[in-house]
């Protein structure tokens, strides 16, 4: 065993770092030129992707229920929440072995909590349209029914789990039923290790394939109707990716929009909490409930909770949207037929009546970069101490990203900070012309697990189109825009101005009027 900067290290562990230190300091150097002579400068280099064979055709259950329809049956009496829960529970023992969306189910409390739902609504208690919903929470914010373990066998440092976070708090509020906990990558950051005894998250899809991360268990769960929706977070993407490689919508919302109390740091200056649902209008209704000042959060913010739902009215008429074509439609590892996809989601939002207009992002690129070193960095302050303590006892995925964080120094991460307010700079001059901008979540579909770097070292480029907007805090929503030519679900990325989630959640919404993508789910055994 080997000592670096306190780290424990074997052999191998080092020699993998050492591999991929030329590449980190390469791109840390970019970000220094850049922001020297301002030059934009693309970094990414397009993989070549295994091929795969065809898949199955597409075999998708009869009826979908989302959580807008399934509240209509709780008030006309045609469910009630102890039978949805009931449901979601039966559906978690029979298929849950082998998705992997849980690691932890909380059935008696539960049913206690179905059973005062019914009973309040029988009395004319209605607590909104989430009142007897069975709601499944990301396994690094915390619920008072069990421990918050971060897919980790190191307890989060510094941290305290004895009762709700403040976003499961007002879910409860609301009347909704709080299911399990679902998994997670490791801290949310990196692949989950078998070693670890954690559940293996798999694609809803096929089970040979990624589902994504890093809220992978929410985006599965309501895929296959293990829960009608759910929370995650997102710092680079983890809402947003697992919600497009397993065909569901997720809502990155703008930074301090909705509180991070009781929610594990993953990097303070980029988490967010957010919905994953089957569709935006369920997301809208989450968001509502969640989206609100926190006192007790120093990263809340005061900006003013509209009526997301009001904002829903199927129209896209006048709007204005903006195609970044450079980097996230010609570059960036984009395959064909995202692309194709994409590119006829927008004609399809152009027939409904908005403006499209290309603009200009040249720093794409460098903002992923300037992300990944933000993150890596305080990610790595946050745990430093455990490693050096405990390094053995984390994930070797995670540990080994961790330590990737100790490459960057204090120039790098200033640098970084000085890029993002640049990149902000020159995403608001672009979004003066327009109100959203549209572009591909994800380059691919789900691939398959052994193309999947277990280091992550690729998942940066994987999710090149995502990060960007967690640099500049603003809205981010996934939306399912069809398959790929092996069968798996493709997904669109629409971001909006700070703090206008609304506009975003209305061309989403007027999207899925106008297609059914979005309740398209995989026929899982015994439907």
């Amino acid at each position: 065993m080997f000592d670096v900067v306190g780290l424990t290290m074997s052999a191998d562990e080092i020699t993998s770092i050492a591999h991929d230190y030329q590449t980190l300091r390469h791109q840390a150097d970019e970000l220094h030129r850049t922001g020297a002579d301002g030059i934009a400068r693309d970094t990414s280099t397009p993989s070549a992707f295994k091929s795969a064979d065809a898949a199955d055709p597409i075999r998708t259950r009869a009826t979908v229920p989302t959580i807008q329809n399934t509240a209509s049956s709780l008030r006309d009496g045609t469910t009630t929440a102890v039978e949805l829960t009931n449901d979601a529970f039966t559906r978690i023992d029979r298929l849950d072995a082998r998705l992997g969306a849980y690691v932890s189910t909380f059935r008696d409390a539960a049913l206690q909590a179905a059973e005062r739902a019914d009973r309040e609504l029988t009395a004319g208690q209605d607590r909104g349209p989430l009142h007897g919903i069975p709601l499944a929470i990301k396994d690094v914010i915390a619920t008072v029914e069990g421990p918050t373990r971060a897919n980790s066998l190191v307890a989060p440092r510094q941290w305290r789990s004895d009762g709700d976070a403040t976003a499961v708090a007002r879910l409860r509020e609301a009347g909704a039923i709080i299911v399990g906990k679902t998994t997670t990558n490791e801290f949310a950051l990196g692949l989950n290790d078998p070693a670890t005894g954690f559940p293996m998250p798999r694609n809803s899809w096929a089970a040979d394939r990624y589902a994504g991360g890093s809220s992978s268990g929410t985006a599965i769960a309501v895929a296959s109707g293990l829960a009608l929706g759910g929370l995650g977070t997102d710092t680079a993407g983890s809402i947003r990716h697992p919600s497009a490689l397993n065909g569901v919508t997720g809502l990155k919302v703008s930074l301090g929009r909705v509180s991070t109390n009781g929610t594990v740091p993953l990097s303070p200056s980029l988490d967010t909490v957010g919905p994953i649902a089957r569709t935006a209008w369920d997301c809208a209704l989450m968001f509502q409930v969640i989206a609100d000042h926190d006192p007790s959060d120093s990263g809340s913010t005061r900006w003013p909770v509209p009526r997301y739902l009001d904002a829903l009215d199927g129209s896209v008429q006048g709007l204005r949207i903006g195609w970044p074509k450079r980097y996230f439609f010609d570059t960036g590892n984009v395959s064909d037929p995202v692309r194709t996809r994409v590119t006829a989601a927008i004609s399809a939002l152009r027939e409904a009546g908005a403006g499209v207009a290309e603009v200009s992002l040249p720093n794409a690129d460098m903002a992923r970069i300037a992300c990944q070193i933000v993150l890596l960095c305080e990610a790595f302050a946050y745990h430093r101490d455990d490693l050096v303590a405990h390094w053995a006892t984390y994930g070797r995925y995670a540990r080994g990203l961790l330590a990737r964080g100790a490459l960057y120094g204090g120039a790098d991460y200033v640098q970084a900070k000085k890029i993002a307010a640049a990149f902000d700079r020159e995403v608001s001059e672009a979004m003066r012309a327009c109100d959203v901008l549209i572009m591909p979540t994800m380059p691919t579909g789900a691939r398959l697990l052994m193309e999947t770097d277990p280091m992550m070292m690729d998942r940066w480029s994987s999710a090149s189109f995502t990060s960007q907007w967690n640099l500049t805090g603003l809205p981010a929503c996934a939306v399912p825009i069809g398959f790929d030519g092996v069968g798996m679900p493709v997904s669109m990325q629409i971001i909006g101005k700070p703090f206008d989630e609304a506009t975003v959640l209305r061309v989403a919404d007027a999207y899925q009027r106008l297609t059914s993508f979005h309740l398209a789910a995989p026929a899982m055994p015994g439907d």
